[in-house]
């Protein structure tokens, strides 16, 4: 598809390395700032599940059966996304990555600001849960169509022989909103009383978001689409049909990618979720003193995804995944076994380093996932993955984990579970391809073609 300008024609300037194409590092940034801001949103949620909702707005003389029943509508945000990837992952091959990414910060904030001024049960009573639900499944349906874009974005800026440390712009999102969503509800904790909290200090940590948002949305008007779509759009090369392609064309791919996040997904609920739940209401530990020790965790992902992505780019991408499933299910039956009362500095460590088994996995995953389809297909094809792994692995894990530490009153099959959303990752590695990086160059090429 290359073709050789004439000689002595003049030539475009070259602005950037072919590496380092111009615009590398915006994209990288918008893929980083407005994931993190979107998990902001979807992070404070999660923590709120946890610690506040069952007070709020599911009232109940049962601690367990309010905890169950907050984190039913934890669930609702991950059964939503697919929702989000089916429309928002065809808009992506259909009409462009940046605008789809427009779209979904917009809808993540503005749910969770209206979650942050929804009234409790006392005050409208079974409205309020109701509400809850629907401005959950809002954000679910943002972040289904937020993370194939985000990724795309990012990977399709770089050299694809580097797209495991790209890639991984979007990946950091999540423990850098998790960071900051933990860190806000930490800091409110401190600051006022407990039932100042409850009352209304966890709303303040909702009603920022629309500060976030705002600031996401600057970078990301800024941005152009990706040298790959453009391509693809220049020589008419869009699916029409983009989720039925996938579904008749790529099952396979569709199969791996999927089971590929399913570890990821259930060891981040552990122990990013679930903790706040284990350690608070059975082992009897300070809230603070789990906000704070997620909150190590997730500052340590900031440094271990990016550089999980660039050793699976020197190392083959499925055999570091593997490496990492392995681990981060061996090191959960340790993390109980050691994980006592009053023991901080066990709680700490053991989270980071459930967390740094978790960084391996999800730092190249981006790269795995958008490697096993055609440029022309990735948007729908990397959102449906995303989207229907997250119901089958983050959005029942934490209810699980509920109910079977309820049945059994052990952790045992609590880490049991874990180990088999393990096998099923390594199930979808083997399934999955090495990447294909020609597919990338030609498309560049073409684009360059058309600017000669």
């Amino acid at each position: 598809m290359t073709t050789t300008p004439t000689p002595g024609a003049s030539q475009p300037p070259q602005t950037s390395s072919p590496d380092r194409p111009a615009g590398l590092y915006k994209a990288f940034a918008a893929s980083l700032t407005g994931t993190a801001l979107e998990w902001y949103d979807f992070a404070v949620y999660s923590a709120a599940a946890a610690v506040v909702f069952p007070i709020i707005f599911f009232p109940s003389s049962d601690p367990l059966t309010g905890t169950i029943l907050a984190f039913s509508t934890y669930a609702v945000g991950y059964v939503s996304r697919p929702v989000g990837g089916i429309i928002f992952g065809r808009l992506g091959d259909r009409i462009g990555r940046k605008k789809v990414l427009v779209a979904t910060l917009m809808i993540i904030g503005v749910a969770t600001v209206l979650i942050g001024i929804l009234p409790g049960y006392a005050t409208i009573g079974i409205a309020a849960p109701l509400i809850l639900v629907l401005l959950r499944f809002a954000q679910g349906v943002g972040v289904g169509g937020e993370w194939g874009g985000a990724v795309l974005l990012s990977s399709e800026y770089g050299d694809p022989t580097k797209r495991g440390f790209w890639a991984s712009a979007a990946q950091v999102g999540p423990p850098a909103g998790n960071l900051m969503a933990n860190g806000a509800l930490a800091i409110l904790t401190v600051a006022m009383t407990e039932d100042a909290f409850i009352s209304y200090g966890w709303r303040i940590a909702f009603l920022f978001s629309a500060v976030l948002v705002g600031f996401g949305l600057w970078i990301r008007l800024k941005l152009e689409d990706t040298p790959v779509f453009k391509a693809i759009e220049a020589h008419g090369d869009r699916p029409q049909a983009p989720v039925k392609e996938v579904l008749t064309t790529q099952l396979r791919p569709l199969i791996a990618a999927i089971l590929s996040r399913v570890g990821p997904d259930v060891l981040y609920a552990l122990f990013t979720v679930f903790t706040l739940t284990y350690g608070i209401q059975f082992l009897g530990y300070e809230r603070n003193q789990v906000l704070t020790a997620v909150l190590v965790g997730s500052a340590f992902q900031l440094i271990t995804i990016p550089l999980a992505g660039a050793v699976s780019d020197r190392i083959n991408r499925r055999v570091v995944y593997a490496a990492a499933a392995i681990l981060g299910a061996a090191w959960t039956f340790i993390f109980f076994g050691i994980l006592g009362s009053n023991n901080q500095a066990i709680l700490v460590i053991g989270i980071v380093l459930g967390l740094t088994c978790h960084s391996f996995m999800y730092g190249p995953q981006a790269a795995f996932v958008v490697e096993q389809f055609s440029p022309r297909l990735r948007s729908t094809g990397s959102s449906l993955a995303y989207t229907f792994a997250g119901v089958i692995g983050g959005a029942i894990a934490p209810l699980m984990f509920t109910l079977l530490l309820s049945e059994f009153g052990s952790w045992v099959p609590v880490a049991a579970y874990v180990g088999v959303a393990g096998i099923l990752t390594l199930i979808g590695l083997a399934l999955g391809r090495d990447p294909h990086n020609t597919e990338d160059e030609e498309y560049r090429t073409m684009l360059e073609t058309e600017k000669i």
